[in-house]
């Protein structure tokens, strides 16, 4: 574990996956079918995890493919806007498109409606990922959505090894996304295999679940996947918290309840603010509740990249909080 802590430390990422755009309905409270204005930022799970890094003072790159419009030229200029570096995006000719995401701001049947159809990240090269100057950064972060389809699986996998030469860790969020997949048994498999070549893995039990073949077999996937030395599994539980897995121990948190005005965006902010609270110097146990607080927060406010908390807000939130639930 200390390689990958080390790593982490160094507090400079490189990200694979996607960038996208979001609208949702405005004022908060509205329902997509009656709005009369949207907002638009950025989304996408990959870019959202750079922004989250970036605003709790790391550093952050983004591999890539965007579209060659203005929907891309607008994921591009945001990602710049929040501080991610952009100098491995690459900017895609043809039908290939960057991906939407509209939803609202309200937990009252909420609803999320994503547009992936021939979806630009997914064109990422085996060429691409040998651009990256993988010992610049500290570790190496992907989202599961990478592995649904060619050639951005196999340049992820190609990435993976080329992070293993430098001596980079590779932290892998399993983002399991069903729509994406060709079928539950090609994903099932990916997933796996990726997860056995990765040095941290974070899901939530729904999708350890997945990966073992049944809900109630999470867990015990999470133990086995944790019992390779320097290892460390999270297995969130939603409301029920997380089970953190490191060197024989386990490391159960609650979480900080909020009043939810949205569902989506609490893992990408999870994982930045749990890296960013490993890279402070802070304990596991520590770090993952920080992480835990910057889900709260994003949750607690209309879209995910702005929602995503400075250091600052964070501090502000975990004072004026009265503190987690017991695990």
């Amino acid at each position: 574990m200390t390689a990958l802590i080390d790593g982490i430390r160094k507090n400079r990422f490189v990200v694979f996956g996607r960038a996208g755009m979001d609208m949702f309905a405005d004022p908060p409270g509205t329902k997509a079918a009656q709005a009369e204005t949207f907002r638009a930022d950025l989304g996408g799970s990959s870019a959202n995890i750079c922004v989250g890094l970036c605003k709790l003072g790391a550093q952050s790159a983004l591999v890539t493919s965007v579209s060659n419009d203005c929907v891309g030229e607008f994921c591009t200029n945001r990602l710049r806007h929040y501080g991610v570096d952009t100098r491995y995006l690459k900017v895609l000719n043809g039908e290939h498109r960057v991906s939407l995401a509209v939803y609202e701001s309200t937990m009252a049947d909420f609803q999320l409606c994503i547009y992936r159809n021939n979806a630009v990240d997914f064109q990422v090269t085996a060429e691409d990922v040998d651009r990256v100057d993988y010992a610049a950064y500290g570790a190496l972060i992907t989202a599961g959505t990478v592995f649904a389809a060619e050639p951005s699986r196999g340049a992820t996998f190609r990435a993976f090894e080329n992070a293993r030469r430098a001596g980079v860790p590779v932290i892998f969020d399993i983002d399991y996304r069903p729509y994406s997949w060709p079928s539950p048994e090609i994903a099932a498999e990916v997933l796996s295999r990726a997860g056995e070549q990765s040095d941290m893995i974070v899901g939530n039990d729904e999708e350890f679940g997945f990966m073992a073949g049944g809900l109630d077999k999470g867990l015990d996937k999470a133990r086995a996947l944790a019992e390779r030395p320097g290892r460390i599994v999270i297995y969130k539980m939603g409301q029920a918290g997380a089970v953190t897995l490191a060197n024989g121990q386990e490391i159960r948190t609650g979480i900080y309840p909020v009043t939810a005005v949205k569902p989506n965006g609490a893992g990408d902010s999870f994982i930045a603010g749990l890296l960013a609270g490993i890279a402070e110097g802070r304990s596991l146990h520590q770090a993952v509740l920080r992480g835990s607080a910057c889900a709260s927060i994003v949750v607690s406010q209309p879209g995910c990249a702005p929602a995503m908390p400075t250091t600052a807000q964070l501090d502000a939130f975990l004072d004026a909080h009265p503190g987690p639930t017991t695990a």
